[in-house]
């Protein structure tokens, strides 16, 4: 299993509109609303690093609203 989490940068008052069109995506397991240099936060869980990328460039991204997003990969360290 893998886990990524994705900042996402959205068009000032796209951020409710972007969130509901992410939330329901195959692979999020969590999104949350940020105040900051940041818009949204999405943790992603897939079975590998190369369906989170997929699910960023092919449904995150192409989102109405979004500007860009920054994808930090989870390692597993135990």
């Amino acid at each position: 299993m893998a886990v990524g989490y994705v900042l996402v940068n959205v068009t000032p008052g796209m951020e409710i509109a972007a969130y509901n069109s992410i939330k329901s995506m195959e692979n999020v397991d969590d999104i949350t609303v940020l105040f900051g240099d940041y818009d949204l936060i999405v943790k992603l869980v897939a079975d590998d690093l190369a369906s989170i990328a997929k699910t960023v460039v092919e449904t995150i991204r192409p989102v109405q609203g979004v500007l860009n997003t920054k994808t930090l990969a989870g390692a597993d360290v135990v």
